[in-house]
């Protein structure tokens, strides 16, 4: 099996910042892709950053210039720095990964998803 865990999420006010983490463990060959996705009420979850295993980057609109992902490949680990942080941040933020556990193919991993809110 394969575990995603985030820790991080928290309340904070707008301006301010947070750092997400998320750690995969368990049977891992290689991982593709990690990235953070989140999900605000009565929305759908939308992607706000993906780093690839060789490093490149993506970020939505609404992230870029004030978040940043990273990835601690000896430990299997994805970081969302989150700063300047609006009240429309507000939603459960995701950690995905696309992991490979043995033979040939890739799966998506997700996590239990951490809360974020921003209050104004």
């Amino acid at each position: 099996q394969v575990q995603l865990v985030e820790s991080g999420g928290g309340l904070v006010q707008a301006g301010g910042s947070l750092r997400l983490s998320c750690a995969a463990s368990g049977i891992i060959a290689s991982i593709n892709a990690m990235g953070w996705y989140r999900q605000a009420p009565g929305k759908q979850r939308e992607l706000v950053a993906l780093i690839t295993s060789g490093g490149s980057t993506n970020y939505a609109d609404a992230a870029k210039g004030r978040f940043t992902i990273s990835k601690d490949n000896p430990k299997n680990t994805v970081y969302l720095q989150m700063n300047s942080l609006k009240p429309e941040d507000t939603a459960v933020y995701y950690c995905s990964a696309n992991i490979r556990r043995g033979g040939s193919y890739f799966n998506d991993y997700w996590g239990q998803g951490t809360q974020v809110t921003v209050s104004s």
